[in-house]
């Protein structure tokens, strides 16, 4: 076996349309912990520089354990290979941006794997999740919202969403990136105690 055979793997799903803004910071202060670690590999997914493919009902998932588009092939692969999901995001209008809505739209694939195909486990790997958001102001309904749609995806991923750090009030400037950047370290640090 390889060095790399014996790594674990961190796969992030990164929403934002701005590279180096708040979600990045944030996202960047729990990814920190990891990279110190030496023993993580670490694969970012970029949903705006590679945005999903709307779902379009089409039904085919219902008939195998398949997607009529493939531009998410790369993710489902990695996804069933890693150990952490990070989900960095924006809000927007109390809910994920669109590229993050549409995977989350896709992941109907496991839902028509798990009851129309009867595969028990569509995902065989468990594996645990954060949610890292950054968003102009307090607002605890979008944290529920968003919470709420990564539970019930990962509710047929074998996913458990195990903590949420949140940058409010980003649109007063950065007032609060201190406590959410320490929040989110704080969360990597017990993720990795846990594991």
């Amino acid at each position: 076996m390889g060095l790399l055979d014996h790594k674990k793997h961190l796969l992030v799903l990164f929403a934002s349309p701005h590279a180096h803004g708040s979600t990045r910071m944030l996202l960047e202060s729990f990814l920190d912990v990891f990279k110190e670690k030496k023993d993580w590999d670490i694969k970012e997914v970029d949903l705006y520089e590679q945005p999903p493919h709307p779902c379009v009902g089409c039904g085919l998932c219902a008939k195998k354990e398949a997607c009529q588009f493939d531009d998410l092939d790369a993710f489902d692969k990695e996804l069933r290979r890693s150990d952490l999901l990070v989900v960095a995001s924006p809000v927007y209008n109390s809910a994920f941006p669109a590229p993050m809505k549409a995977l989350l739209d896709r992941t109907q694939r496991y839902f028509e794997a798990r009851f129309s195909l009867g595969v028990r486990h569509p995902i065989k790997k468990r594996r645990q999740a954060v949610l890292l958001l950054a968003m102009g102001q307090q607002e605890d309904f979008a944290l529920e919202v968003t919470a709420y749609q990564l539970q019930r995806a990962f509710s047929v991923m074998n996913t458990e969403l195990s903590g949420c750090a949140v940058w409010d009030g980003t649109d007063r400037g950065r007032q609060n990136q201190g406590p959410a950047q320490q929040k989110a370290r704080a969360l990597a640090l017990e993720i990795l105690a846990g594991i």
